[in-house]
């Protein structure tokens, strides 16, 4: 922009450089980048002092201190790719029964390490944990805020020796040495140079310059994904006891702490992946999104995991927490795996009784009990004259009249400021006690987290009946909080959460995204003690779902080493489910029927994954003729866009997005048999997204061996053109499924389908 020439001020940008096109040593490569800054800056020695990170493994580029108008230069050269701006609040993060109730099998009692010393059984042959080695063989990657090493989940007792490919490091800093790095913990690191380039050194108060973790959200991701089993595990208060397990509680894990708590700086992140593709790692989990949804040349996140596509690693990501507004999903290219948030059936319930004997059953993980009848006070009631009238009623900070509140229970709206904090609202202003009452736009999301004062969190419609209750008893409401009690199968689930992000894909039309869901809400997990109270803790956000698909992911990985990370992404997706545990469809917070826009492909299915049929695969070379499409035409080395590339719709994707249909489209794909027996037959069914038509040609698939490849189209049609644009009016889409059946395996695709 003109008024960017005329701004001085240094600011840190990213310089990408496409991939490395020959073999040039580490040093080389500095030079070069050396080189390309000398060209915009006075002198070579300002050029050196500019720069911030080097990209030499698998990422060619590097970042730096430049006014807007050197960047400006940089990105007029032929071989500079993108030239992408660093800011913070630009990224930041997404955040024991959920494996059993994904149908892993990891109960209490059930020991891993005997288990594998014994002798393999029919039974346990067919078991996915079992076939996978627990993901032994696995290296897994975590990007976040850091690890405890000192977690019983991450204890490397019985362990065998680390992976020869393992080729990373562990590095040492404040108050984490390599003695925290043993045979699980094979590899730390951390990045910090884009965040002390903005903010200046960092107050070692804050957060560790090292690899551990202080707020507890990294330690929480990994546990999750490859934590050990620890028998006898619980939130404060005895919650959720039972055995804590990661879903590749085997696999070696190697940590990538980006510095900064919630605040992550791409050059920071960028460099983390670098590092983790050269490392060996081969999947990698990434609880952390924009705050908006980005296009492929200013998203880090997506430029990395390009290059870890290329090199097989599969890199799974949160879906982002902006929801239920549509159009909010994030880390949505086709070579990410993107997971939404959903709910279990496990509830920890604790009843409010009111002053006219209606019982609701709300939950908590406070362990108290208020018994006697108390008075029942709603915050909009008890707040002090100058609180603005739209915030009067969620119990902030100095909101709350003392002399109103002194030995009642408060009734605290959800939507601004933190759940914890209002409990030390109430608490401050004489309060014995609240009522966590959610709005109608998060509607059954109830999270859980130790309080200050016993505590009780309902859903919008048990507020709707709390509300109710204290405006008739006219100033004499009273109620009584009974002890909570931990209930599994409380209701049906999963269901989907209302702060999931949802489709459609802004940035990808032609890519349905979220890809699925897993437990993302009230998960327990390991926990960094520099952010007490606990050792093991409740989280909720895409940031716990994340973790679940990835070690499905590395588990699929050890059962098949041979497939791509695109085959693994299509055997998660075509083998989920739409159906809860009441054989219903799955729903969201609200109980209405949930959409592929929530759940993608549905909810992850663990049991069924290692065995899906047909696989729609996809290469590197895919990807790039596919951003030829886009408009990016320059991202692979020694790679030349044709003239007409394929169409983004012809991408070999395990789901359809149809953004402005104009009557009818006909799109390619092709699948590949991975099935045990070679000889197979799969027959074409679909349920059409309403007013339309999905026909396949051919209709039946007929394979001879295992790795055979079939092609097929896949045309949709509106069967009256006016008809159903009127019924599509708005641009609203619809949904529908395809499927390809033998006399074992689904292979199940979701369609998504708007009018132009």
């Amino acid at each position: 922009p003109p008024l960017a020439i005329c701004d001085e001020r240094q600011r840190t940008y990213i310089v990408y450089l496409g991939s490395h096109t020959q073999q040039y040593t580490p040093d080389q490569i500095l030079e070069t980048h050396h080189s390309c800054l000398t060209s915009v800056k006075d002198s070579e020695e300002e050029a050196r002092a500019s720069l911030i990170y080097s990209y030499r493994h698998s990422i060619n580029g590097f970042a730096a201190s430049l006014t807007p108008q050197q960047a400006s230069k940089l990105n007029e050269l032929e071989e500079v790719v993108a030239v992408i701006e660093s800011r913070p609040r630009k990224y930041s993060t997404h955040t024991t029964r959920s494996w059993e109730f994904s149908g892993l099998n990891l109960a209490a009692g059930y020991d891993v390490a005997e288990s594998m010393k014994k002798e393999t059984t029919m039974a346990e042959a067919g078991d996915l944990l079992h076939r996978a080695g627990y993901g032994k063989s696995l290296i897994v990657g975590i990007l976040d805020s850091g690890v405890w090493p000192e977690a019983e989940s991450f204890s490397d007792e019985g362990m065998e020796a680390v992976p020869k490919s393992w080729k990373g490091i562990c590095q040492t800093g404040q108050e984490f040495n390599s003695s925290h790095c043993n045979k699980k913990i094979i590899g730390a690191r951390y990045y910090i140079k884009g965040f002390e380039t903005y903010y200046g050194r960092l107050d070692a108060t804050e957060d560790y310059r090292s690899p551990r973790d202080k707020d507890g959200h990294g330690t929480h991701t990994a546990a999750t994904f490859a934590g050990r089993q620890v028998r006898n595990a619980s939130a404060l208060g005895g919650f959720a006891r039972g055995t804590a397990s990661g879903g590749a509680p085997l696999a070696r894990l190697a940590v990538y702490k980006k510095i900064g708590g919630n605040t992550c700086f791409d050059e920071d992140m960028l460099a983390a992946m670098d590092d983790a593709i050269a490392d060996g790692v081969q999947v990698i989990s990434i609880s952390i999104g924009a705050d908006e949804p980005l296009s492929p040349v200013n998203d880090s996140l997506s430029i990395g995991a390009l290059h870890a596509a290329r090199k097989n690693v599969v890199v799974v990501c949160s879906g982002g927490n902006d929801g239920p507004t549509p159009g909010t999903v994030v880390n949505t290219p086709p070579w990410i795996l993107t997971v939404g948030a959903s709910n279990m059936d496990r509830g920890f319930l604790g009843t409010v009784v009111l002053g006219n004997g209606l019982k609701i059953t709300g939950q908590t993980v406070t362990h108290h009990k208020l018994p006697k009848r108390l008075p029942l006070i709603s915050a909009a009631d008890a707040a002090l004259p100058w609180v603005p009238d739209n915030e009067t009623d969620q119990c902030l900070p100095d909101s709350l009249a003392p002399e109103k509140v002194r030995g009642k229970i408060v009734v605290c709206l959800r939507g601004s400021g933190t759940r914890f904090l209002k409990g030390v609202e109430v608490k401050r202003a004489g309060g014995v006690g609240f009522i966590l009452a959610n709005t109608a736009a998060l509607g059954d999301d109830v999270f859980l987290e130790p309080h200050v004062l016993p505590t009780t969190a309902v859903t919008y419609d048990e507020t709707r009946e709390i509300v109710r209750y204290i405006r008739s008893a006219k100033g004499n409401a009273t109620a009584r909080l009974r002890e909570p009690r931990t209930v599994l199968g409380y209701k049906a689930a999963p269901f989907m959460a209302a702060f999931s992000s949802q489709g459609p894909n802004v940035i990808h039309p032609y890519i349905l995204k979220p890809d699925v869901a897993a437990p993302g809400v009230n998960i327990l997990a390991a926990w960094s003690e520099a952010s007490p109270p606990t050792k093991y803790n409740f989280d909720s956000g895409t940031s716990m779902a994340c973790p679940h698909v990835a070690a499905l992911a590395a588990l699929l990985k050890a059962i098949h080493p041979t497939w791509s990370s695109a085959a693994i992404r299509s055997a998660i997706m075509t083998t989920a489910s739409t159906r809860n545990n009441k054989g219903k469809t799955i729903t969201d917070e609200r109980g209405h029927t949930a959409t592929p826009f929530q759940f993608g492909s549905g909810q992850f299915r663990p049991s069924k994954a290692a065995d899906p049929g047909l696989v729609y695969d996809a290469s590197y070379t895919d990807y790039l003729l596919y951003l030829c499409s886009y408009g990016l035409k320059n991202a692979g080395e020694r790679f030349n866009c044709p003239r007409f590339p394929p169409p983004m719709y012809d991408l070999n994707y395990p789901s359809v997005s149809v953004p402005k249909l104009n009557g009818t489209l006909t799109i390619k794909r092709s699948v590949t048999n991975v099935g045990g027996d070679g000889n197979a037959v799969y027959f074409f069914s679909a349920k059409p997204p309403l007013g339309m038509t999905v026909t396949a040609r051919p209709s039946v698939l007929f394979f001879s061996r295992v790795g055979e490849r079939k092609e097929f189209t896949l045309t949709i049609e509106a069967r009256d053109l006016k008809e159903t644009k009127e019924y599509y009016g708005g641009g609203g889409y619809r949904f529908g499924w395809y499927s390809w059946r033998d006399n074992y395996h689904v292979v199940r695709s979701p369609i998504a389908v708007s009018m132009g």
